[in-house]
């Protein structure tokens, strides 16, 4: 990420805008279950959330200074923190009740990436496990936050369908103009 990219990650106003609306808007009235699993953490403002909702949360980090500065802020809580990269990830098969994947699908470089990012969501998720989520669509001031950055934006018209080719079922996309969310079952 960028440094005003991260620096609003990191930010009161980010954590308030996914506490307040985010979060309630993919989760709806979905339970994450015992074991959930966080795609790319980041600074953690997420996991601060997810760690109210389920006894165990794996938060998993590609950047190690970002993974050491999450692990060092959780210690003493149920949240483990593992360096990795969501396309490949050093997880057992089936083991997480949940899946939270929250604005980070467009910082994969490229759709091959994704996919399989997303084929990897469905291998360590348990049958009829859940995968919510959040991205922001292809708008001139998102592009504007990540020059220098990474940003391979999802259509959320063709989530849908690469969500189910990823393995799952029940796939589901709503946009509102700005920011989508998605769910699907394993």
């Amino acid at each position: 990420m960028n440094e005003e990219h991260l620096r609003l990650c990191a930010s009161a106003e980010w954590a308030q805008l996914v506490a307040d609306d985010l979060l309630p808007w993919v989760l709806g009235e979905d339970e994450l279950g015992p074991d959930v699993l966080e795609i790319g953490a980041g600074p953690g403002l997420v996991t601060d959330l997810l760690v109210q909702r389920a006894p165990q949360v794996t938060a998993v980090e590609l950047d190690p200074d970002l993974a050491d500065a999450l692990r060092r802020r959780m210690v003493g809580r149920p949240v483990e923190v593992v360096t990795a990269d969501a396309t490949a990830m050093p997880l057992p098969s089936a083991r997480f009740s949940a899946v939270a994947c929250f604005t980070m699908l467009h910082h994969i470089p490229d759709v091959d990436g994704q996919d399989r990012a997303l084929a990897e969501i469905a291998r360590v998720l348990r049958p009829g496990g859940l995968l919510v989520g959040t991205d922001g669509e292809d708008t001139p001031a998102r592009r504007a936050l990540h020059v220098d950055d990474v940003f391979t934006p999802i259509d959320p018209a063709t989530l849908g369908a690469r969500l189910t080719a990823a393995g799952f079922a029940d796939a589901d996309v709503e946009s509102n103009g700005d920011r989508f969310r998605f769910r699907a079952c394993r």
